[in-house]
């Protein structure tokens, strides 16, 4: 009997123990690469970050930024006449002709896809006719539209040049402002795509080893690589699993296999610890005795465990994970009462007021006295009269 109590006792720790597992909060991850940022893609709430705001060099991840800006300022259709300049381009190449007429949809796969420099350059001078006009208009672009604080760009490609900088957050920022086009999102997550060229026939391959599937993991979306030797191995890839999209940013890892496998502990990070939720229009949040409201309906990111809502006085709703850490943050709308609604019912009669009530009392005292009066001489002419017979 003893026996069978003590294996009794250890099975329930066992299972216990278990039980903690499975329910206890993932750690975040550790990464080699030096700078890192993980984001929700739709509601652009950042889950992770490392060194996120340390200027880097992105090198090829720039052309994200090239295709989204070539995307909205100009047709996919317009035909490019490709300049003399790119045959002085190093890196990269789709193998241009100086003069080859060549469609901007066919430019941006080119410099997405295959990560063609030479493309890169023929887009940026087609736009604005310089490097100096293009640095001035992505720059602008970019801060506008985005509100990237931290990158500046010299030219479209990502090759070398110190004053050609950004930050994973701002990468982040820009991957996520990309992905609401869907131009955009087709190529970034176009494998590979037949390429007919004056001097280049071929099926160009996008570099990414895990949107290629050479390294599995379900739900990859899109993904561009970027290497030069100052800013090493760079990495940017969307992943949705159907319930959660995901952005990971990797900057300056030393080694290809070592970017990679950062990435995947990002997303098996983002995966298991949050979900998106929704707030619907007119849902109400309450700060003291304030009251706000969401003027329209919102996609947030929250912690599956121990995550709070938490709303100040200024109708900011912050959302916070387990340790207290801000992910998001939301601005809501007062809510002003409605004003009451006129009533059919009739109004009561008004009070009078203590100056007529004592007028009224008087009148009655005097009426007393004037009757009392009466009735005294109506007396005495009786008793007068019954005298007098």
């Amino acid at each position: 009997m003893r026996k069978f109590l003590a294996l009794l006792m250890l099975l329930m720790i066992s299972m216990n123990s278990t039980a903690g597992l499975v329910n206890a909060e993932a750690d975040d991850p550790v990464l080699t690469s030096e700078a890192a940022v993980l984001m929700d893609t739709q509601s652009g709430a950042i889950l992770f970050g490392k060194n996120a705001e340390v200027k880097m060099y992105p090198a090829s991840l720039t052309k994200i930024a090239t295709a989204i800006y070539a995307i909205e300022t100009a047709s996919l259709d317009e035909i490019v006449d490709v300049s003399e300049e790119i045959e002085k381009i190093d890196g990269t190449r789709v193998y241009l002709n100086p003069g080859e007429q060549v469609s901007l949809r066919k430019l941006i796969q080119g410099m997405l896809i295959n990560s063609g420099n030479d493309a890169s350059l023929a887009i940026a001078i087609h736009l604005d006719g310089s490097m100096d006009t293009y640095s001035k208009n992505i720059n602008e672009f970019l801060k506008t539209n985005i509100g990237v604080e931290d990158t500046h760009f010299v030219n479209p490609h990502g090759l070398f040049d110190e004053n050609h900088y950004t930050t994973a957050k701002d990468l982040g920022l820009i991957l996520n402002y990309a992905m609401n086009n869907p131009d955009f999102r087709e190529i970034f997550g176009t494998k590979q795509l037949e390429w007919d060229g004056e001097s280049w026939d071929t099926t160009i391959l996008s570099h990414h080893r895990m949107l290629k599937g050479e390294i599995p993991y379900e739900g990859v979306t899109g993904g561009k690589t970027g290497f030069v030797d100052q800013s090493k191995q760079t990495l940017a890839t969307t992943a949705d699993n159907g319930k959660l999209k995901l952005t990971a940013i990797l900057l300056k890892s030393e080694y290809k296999r070592k970017i990679y496998e950062d990435t995947i502990k990002l997303f098996d990070y983002g995966f298991a610890a949050f979900k998106s939720s929704q707030i619907r229009k007119g849902e109400t949040f309450t700060s003291g005795n304030l009251k706000f409201k969401a003027s329209e309906d919102l996609l947030v990111t929250e912690p599956v465990e121990k995550g709070k809502r938490i709303v100040d006085k200024d109708g900011i709703l912050r959302i916070q994970n387990g340790k207290g850490e801000i992910i998001q943050a939301i601005e809501l709308k007062p809510l002003i009462g409605k004003k009451p609604e006129a009533k059919t019912e009739t109004a009561p009669e008004p009070k009078q007021s203590g100056l007529l009530s004592v007028n009224t009392i008087l009148g009655v005292v005097v009426l007393v006295g004037a009757a009392g009066v009466w009735m005294v001489n109506r007396k005495q002419k009786k008793s007068r009269r019954f005298r007098s017979r």
